[in-house]
Order: C-alpha cells, then structure tokens, then sequence
C-alpha cells in the first residue's frame, strides 16, 4: 500500500553516518571495537549506574541478568503476566519458577500490592517490568526487597530517558536491563544493556555475555555462558543515538500528547494515562484499549486500521496463557483478568520517532472514523 504508516520508523539523524564509517576505515567492526566500551560508559552515566555491560539484543541482556544473579532450581522470581515473554525465558531455562501477577488497569504496569503478597520464602527475586510509557511505582517493592533480601531486576526495556520521581529508570535495584531494538527511543537494530552498581554482578554480566571463558585460560570453561556480545558497529550507532537521546525522548511526549488532543472525546477507547504523581507518560508506544462495549476486539481492529494503511500492534499476551508454558506445566488454573482483558482489546498506533505530525493526524482520524463506522 503506497500511504500505508508503519508503527515504527526510527528516527537516524544524529552522527550515525559519521561513527559507521569510522568504524569502517579503521576495520574495528567486532565486538572489540572501540565504541563498545565508550557506549557503555556513556549509557551507564547516563542512568546513573557505575557498570554498564553491552549485550546483542534486550533479551540477551535479562538472560545475563538472571544468570548473573545465581537463580536456579528451587527459586521463585515474581514479575507481571503482561509482558513479553523474554522476561521468563532464562527464568524456566534455570530451573527456577515464574510467579506472575496481574496488572493495573489504568498503567498497564504490575501492582506493588500483588508483588509483595506473592512472596514466599523461596522467592529470590522481583522483576519489575515497565511498561508502554510509565514505570511501575517502585517505592513500596523496593523498600520491601531491601528487608527480606529479594534481588531485583528492573527491565527498563521501553523506558529510555524515563524516571521515577525523578531518578532515571535503570537505576533502581540490583540490576536493570535495556533493549536497543529497531522501535526502541535509543536503538541500533538490535542491541542491549545491563546496567548494575556491583562490581561483582558486572564481572558475572561480562563473563556470560562472553562464553565464561577463564582470564587466565581462555579455552577453558567453568560455567556455561553466551556469545551474546555487541558489535563495534552496533555501538557506533548507539553512540550517535545516545547522543540524541534528549531530543527522541522529547519527541516522543510530543507526539502522545498530539494523539491524546485528536483521541479525547472519542468514544470507546481507553487512552494512555498522562502523567502519576511519579512519573509522566514517555509515550514509547501510543497504546488504548477498547471499551467493552465496542465490537470487535483489538485483532479486528487492527485488520480494519491496516486495512485503511495504518499500521498497529497488538499488546503483549499473558505469560500465564502462554502455550509453551502451560506445556511446562505451570500456570495451569491461573486467572489474572485485567492482563487477560487488555491483551484482547489493547493495541498500539504508529508511534516511531520518524512519524509526522501529518501522519499522527491521518492515523489518528482513520481510527475515529473506522470506530463511528461499527
């Protein structure tokens, strides 16, 4: 479709350009390049931590993050049903179990009263998710982890540039972990980060990103890691973005709020909450939900919005409705009905740092008109 607007288009106009071809006329394009260390110094000051350790994808990075933290067999780790399915992968690989929670219906984000009424003596962690545009409200979980001694991993995935009263998530916890996928504010295509104040965990975080090869034999092996290394390439790239980073975060805000001015009054959809008493809305994604009252579900929706050129997403499915696990035996009998309700009826309009204003309005008026047509 020739005007069809897709949900995400980065935005590359910074310096990009520029570090590439550094890259190339030196011939530093692997992984001991030297952007990579220049990228995670930068990121991490950025976020206030003192160790940041560069990894391929974000997945990659929650994989290190568990590893790093010792989970295994016997361990519970509490974190939401709604989210992507990479935050439990390592988790189950480990040997470890998920116990997941339900989310607020207005945030979208894991509630801390859930969180803290799922600890058990076997939990060993707590990661905390944050998801769309907010982050969770973490004061109460945190003050509670401290107490107990509960490791927690913050996934700060979709929060670059974003803060919680006012200190930039990623920096809260044990250890937190970034994506620099295609559609995130800061991206290379791929690409991630864990980020921690401990020298340990970061020490543990390199040598699993690594092989776990031996500093003082290299083809010798105690544990069993990844090649989950970033690319000089990739950096460069990262580099140019960070540098940027202000400028796609305030473009962001722009945007939502451009939608939330041409969505107000329209009937029939729930709208991103604009701003906590914590935290106001970074608009990763411009994500609603459908009332109930509306009908067809999101997966009609998005079918009826492609069909006028608008690109969609739909939100994340339940980790506790998720076949691969429920083959694994768990979840089974579990109910978290706010997660189950917005994963049907939730979706997000194109929201990439390389939108228009032109194509707000367009994406933003297809949809009001595909609504007063049902």
């Amino acid at each position: 479709m020739a005007n069809f607007i897709p949900v995400n288009t980065p935005r590359l106009s910074g310096r990009e350009r520029e570090y590439l071809l550094e890259c190339i006329d030196t011939g530093w394009i692997s992984s001991e390049g030297p952007f990579v260390g220049r990228f995670e110094e930068a990121f991490s000051a950025k976020v206030d931590r003192s160790y940041g350790i560069a990894v391929s994808n974000g997945t990659a990075a929650i994989d290190v993050a568990v590893a790093a933290l010792g989970i295994g067999p016997g361990d519970e780790v509490i974190l939401p049903t709604f989210t992507i399915i990479s935050c439990a992968m390592q988790i189950v690989r480990a040997g470890a179990t998920p116990v997941v929670v339900d989310c607020d219906p207005r945030t979208w984000n894991m509630r801390a009263e859930d969180a803290i009424a799922a600890i058990t003596e076997r939990t060993k962690a707590i990661m905390l998710v944050h998801i769309y545009g907010l982050p969770v409200d973490l004061g109460p979980i945190l003050e509670v982890a401290r107490e107990k001694g509960i490791a927690i991993i913050e996934d700060a995935a979709e929060m670059h540039g974003q803060t919680w009263n006012g200190k930039p998530c990623g920096s809260f916890g044990d250890i937190s972990t970034f994506s620099f996928y295609a559609n995130k504010n800061l991206t290379m295509g791929e690409g991630g980060m864990v980020v921690t104040d401990d020298p340990v965990l970061a020490d543990r975080c390199r040598s699993f990103r690594n092989l776990c090869f031996l500093q003082q034999k290299r083809f010798v092996h105690e544990e069993l890691g990844w090649n989950y290394r970033l690319t000089n390439v990739q950096a460069a790239i990262g580099m140019a973005q960070l540098e940027e980073m202000d400028t796609h975060i305030t473009r962001k805000r722009e945007v939502g709020r451009l939608y939330n001015r041409l969505l107000v009054n329209v009937p029939g959809l729930q709208l991103p909450v604009p701003a906590t008493n914590y935290a106001e809305n970074i608009y990763w994604v411009y994500a609603m939900v459908l009332d109930d009252d509306v009908p067809v579900d999101a997966e009609q929706m998005m079918k009826l919005l492609a069909g006028e050129g608008i690109g969609t997403r739909p939100f994340f499915w339940p980790l506790h409705e998720q076949p691969v696990f429920l083959n694994h035996g768990l979840f089974h009998g579990a109910h978290l009905p706010v997660a189950e309700r917005i994963s049907r009826r939730g979706f997000y309009l194109p929201s990439g740092l390389g939108l228009s204003d032109q194509d707000v309005e367009l994406s933003a008026e297809t949809l009001r008109r595909v609504l007063a047509g049902l």
